[in-house]
């Protein structure tokens, strides 16, 4: 299937701004309702209403392509090689809690790949997406939602192997994985919510970010795809293999993200 990605990029872009603005809204007010889902995680109204803006939006747009958001169970059902992929709220322990580590993601994934995504932070004011050709950028604010504004592009560093800065999990950093970044060389070790890991790997702001515990599939599509398009790499955790996707009920292994110049220890 061929998409044009000028138009996937601008769609999935505008989507993750409008999501961004009902989350913000939600976010300020005096309070909002939390509920549980069945597998114990929370869901907030603003997951709810972001989550049915983006599906309406992707679904008008590309009708033929198969859609899978965390928000419809539904949608787990549809098994495919390409598809788009939505976690309308990422990091919502992190909105409950009023941290702002939380994102919007959105993402295209072909053949189990993740090329192009959007990546927005609404609370902080970030915004990392892939352009059509698959390179990524990002874009400084204030966003105009009919038209990208200053777009830097972003890269993985060249990492020095006896100082590295690692970046870790905010809400589920466990001591397996302080075992594992023990074995490195570690300048400074940082914690961060939600997908903003993967897209500080892909601005240099660190070198490697290991996750050793349970993720989902729309919780790192868009991530991946700005590391991809920032020269990174996302590889399971204990064969060093590249992530794929599509993969059957959308339940990730333990993985890596990481800069290719960081020399990988074995799980």
């Amino acid at each position: 299937m061929w998409l044009d990605y000028e138009q996937l990029t601008q769609v999935m872009r505008r989507l993750a701004l409008e999501a961004g603005d009902k989350i913000m809204e939600i976010y300020n007010a005096d309070d909002f309702d939390v509920k549980v889902k069945s597998d114990e995680s929370p869901v907030t109204e603003a997951d709810e209403a972001a989550d049915a803006l983006i599906s309406a939006g992707l679904r008008a747009a590309f009708p033929d392509v198969a859609l899978v958001t965390e928000e419809q169970a539904a949608s787990h059902a549809e098994t495919a090689n390409t598809f788009l992929i939505v976690d309308p709220l990422d990091g919502t322990k992190e909105f409950i809690k009023r941290r702002g580590d939380f994102t919007v993601n959105i993402a295209y994934v072909e053949d189990g790949v993740p090329t192009r995504g959007v990546v927005f932070a609404p609370a902080k004011g970030r915004m990392f997406l892939t352009l059509a050709d698959g390179s990524a950028v990002e874009e400084d604010g204030p966003f105009a939602k009919d038209q990208m504004g200053t777009a830097h592009p972003i890269r993985v560093r060249d990492s020095d192997n006896s100082a590295l800065n690692v970046v870790a999990s905010k809400s589920h950093r466990d001591q397996a994985t302080d075992d594992y970044i023990s074995k490195y060389a570690v300048a400074d070790t940082k914690s961060a919510g939600s997908s903003l890991k993967f897209c500080l790997v892909a601005t240099g702001e660190a070198d490697l970010y290991p996750r050793v515990g349970r993720t989902m599939e729309w919780d790192t599509a868009a991530g991946h795809a700005v590391l991809n398009g920032a020269g990174g790499r996302v590889v399971r955790f204990d064969d060093h293999s590249p992530l794929t996707y599509g993969k059957d009920g959308f339940a990730n292994p333990f993985f890596i993200a990481y800069a290719p110049s960081v020399a990988l220890k074995p799980a």
